[in-house]
């Protein structure tokens, strides 16, 4: 007997009170779940994740948080064996629940790994530098992004119920979101699996993560202008959600992943015996295949030139008659079924619009051979290739989401470009081509209608990911058609779950709000070198005044011998002396650099365990022979590293000449040991 489906709701399982709806095992027809409609209270599980999920989220730094989905993605891996084993009845053969599930696992490890490297231990981001509003520097601003108070609700398709919830979930938690996932019931029986797992887990902190496997009905009616709703589905549906009052002018963020007619271009210089050729064929058919299919960012329709059409038609027709169709569990299985009975007949449905003004060249709608399966019980279907007749609409209007792609041929580069365009906006576009004129043209005329454009060739082959793979550090969503959506990007995705706000006021008072020195600050000069301070005794401010250092002629001089660095402003007097900058020999900017280090750096052993950078670096004034520098060095920024026994020091540098004029400004970034708390 199978069980209703269960939601994780305030802090415990709540069990429907009804029977549910059959869901079916695609490839058999078995039952493996019921889904009911009926959920808990969602306005009180809204209510839960603001004022206990939310809190206890954001008392975290961005560290803590990164690494609380490291330990996630290492705890769900134990379970991958179970995973695959529910994937395998939602339709997902082997390669599909590996981009599924450990493609989810990788993107917790990736946005961890982000947040711990390009975020600071803290709660705020800074973004930008700080700007200077007046002239005497006492008022000033600072961008900063801040953490809502509110909640990240997920409405997610059914193609990806692994994928789908923890590449939202990741860039939401990161920034201090707790999130409510609502799966699409076909799959949800996998997605409940998964987030049962991270709840006993006990890794996040209670309200941070809830999953709602029923219907959604009210759930953005609770819905306000601090939380985020992200769906990925049906166009039909988002823009339901779009002119939801509460998104209309309640102030929800929408961001909406939609239907996309993605496109792959053969480039014009590209002949049958080139490798590109064979790439470009290979390409499509596995995005034909993969999930069936069922990818948003799978290839709809496939532009190659004219001259080139027959014979991509016959390659493309030919390695399709290889693909083996059959149970998802099957080792010799290529493609397993459609996810539902449903989404076959959906599938076959547009297939029927498609052909209004293409042909068949492969494949037969209505009947499949399955290896290891009924046909008929389960959701099977033949990969379908179409061929456009000239003018044809339909490719570039029908969605058929399942292994159904289009063939269209393309009079001229330019005309590529446009057909691209026709799909009114698509997740992700691809270009096979080694010819950089084409890829320029292609590329610029297309990139205002994706949302990612792979461009491929025998160069990069090997360690490309595909045309349809989107990775964790790299924005997924498209315009227009597409949704005009924008999710995970490594930090752009954290960075979009939070709000920006413009700070104004003195630079003391920026420094104590942002945690980071301003320029413009107090500086503490005390009788102890910072370099001699452990980062529990180190303070923002703490400041080194350096003795001061006279630039000579000789010190030029050797500065050139040594390093090879021979040019002429530092070593020709009278082509020095006509630069109109220079008016002179002047001191190299790295030699400046150098003898500022000597400057400020005690040279014993102490907690500085290494200089491991210098960030924007500027040099501002020339610096001739006979000047006389000074540094001042102020701690700027400190973050301490988890799970290390040091930590960042950033220090800003700012050296000045004997007129007090800033010759040269720079980030000097050191590890420096903890010590005692």
């Amino acid at each position: 007997m199978s069980a209703v489906l269960e939601s994780y709701a305030q802090g415990s399982w709540f069990t429907p009170s009804d029977e549910g709806t059959p869901l079916a095992d695609a490839n058999t027809g078995e039952t493996v779940a019921l889904f009911s409609r009926k959920g808990p209270d969602v306005g009180a599980m809204v209510e839960y994740a603001r004022t206990v999920g939310g809190p206890a989220v954001r008392a975290l730094t961005f560290h803590q948080r990164a690494n609380l989905l490291k330990e996630v993605a290492k705890h769900l891996m134990a379970y991958k064996d179970e995973f695959y084993a529910l994937s395998h009845r939602t339709g997902a053969t082997a390669r599909d629940t590996m981009v599924d599930v450990d493609g989810g696992f990788g993107t917790l490890f990736s946005f961890s790994s982000k947040g711990r490297r390009e975020l600071p231990n803290s709660t705020v981001i800074l973004d930008g530098p700080s700007e200077p509003l007046g002239r005497a520097g006492t008022f000033v601003a600072q961008h900063v992004y801040t953490s809502r108070p509110g909640v990240a609700v997920q409405i997610n398709a059914f193609n990806f119920p692994v994928w789908g919830m923890l590449e939202k979930l990741a860039p939401a938690f990161i920034a201090g979101l707790p999130s409510i996932v609502k799966p699409a019931p076909q799959t949800a029986y996998l997605t409940v699996a998964v987030v049962r797992r991270i709840i006993e887990s006990g890794l996040l902190p209670e309200g941070a993560l809830q999953v709602l496997s029923a219907g959604h009905e009210g759930l953005v009616d609770a819905l306000g202008p601090q939380d985020i709703l992200s769906f990925t589905g049906s166009a039909s549906t988002g823009a339901i959600l779009r002119n939801h009052p509460n998104v209309v002018s309640g102030g929800v963020q929408l961001n909406v992943e939609a239907d996309s007619l993605n496109c792959s271009i053969l480039g014009p210089d590209v002949a049958v015996e080139d490798p590109e050729f064979d790439l470009y064929v290979k390409q499509v058919v596995a995005e034909m295949t993969v999930k069936a299919g069922q990818k948003c960012t799978a290839i709809r329709r496939i532009l190659v030139p004219e001259p080139m059409a027959e014979a991509v038609t016959e390659a493309l027709a030919d390695r399709l008659s290889k693909v083996v169709v059959g149970a998802a569990d099957q080792a010799d299985t290529r493609m397993g079924p459609l996810v539902s009975l449903a989404q076959r007949d959906e599938v076959r449905r547009s297939v029927k619009a498609l052909r209004t003004s293409c042909r068949l060249v492969y494949g037969d709608p209505g009947q499949v051979d399955a290896a290891g399966a009924d046909a008929e019980s389960g959701a099977f279907m033949s990969p379908i290739l179409l061929r456009a007749e000239a003018g044809a609409t339909e490719p570039h209007e029908v969605e058929a989401f399942g292994p159904v792609a289009t063939v269209i041929a393309y009079g001229s580069v330019a005309e590529a470009v446009e057909l691209a365009a026709r799909g009114r906006g698509s997740l992700v576009g691809s270009l096979v081509t080694r010819d950089e004129d084409v890829a320029r043209e292609v590329v610029l005329g297309s990139a205002p209608w994706h949302g990612r454009i792979l461009v491929l060739n025998r160069e990069d082959a090997k360690e490309s990911t595909g045309h349809g793979s989107p990775l964790p550090v790299l924005v997924h969503g498209g315009p227009g058609r597409a949704g005009g959506g924008e999710e995970m990007g490594g930090v752009r995705g954290v960075k979009h779950h939070m709000q920006r706000t413009a700070v104004q006021g003195t630079p003391d008072m920026l420094t104590a709000i942002t945690g980071q020195w301003t320029t413009g600050s107090r500086r503490a000069v005390g009788d102890v070198h910072p370099f001699r301070k452990n980062l529990a005794e180190l303070r923002i401010g703490d400041t080194i005044e350096s003795a001061e250092r006279t630039v000579t002629r000789a010190d030029i001089d050797h500065f050139a011998e040594f390093t090879g660095d021979t040019f002429y402003a530092h070593t020709d007097e009278e082509a020095a002396a006509a630069n109109p900058l220079f008016g002179g020999i002047v001191a190299h900017g790295y030699l400046v650099v150098s003898l500022a280090a000597g400057l400020f750096v005690d040279p014993a052993p102490g907690p500085v365990l290494a200089n491991f950078g210098v960030d924007n670096l500027r040099f501002l004034t020339p610096v001739k022979e006979g000047a006389t520098i000074r540094v001042t060095l102020t701690a700027k920024q400190i973050t301490p590293r988890t799970n290390a026994e040091y930590g960042e020091v950033r220090w800003d540098a700012l050296v000045t000449d004997q007129d007090g004029e800033p010759v040269a400004t720079y980030d000097v970034l050191t590890l420096v040991a903890k010590g005692e708390e």
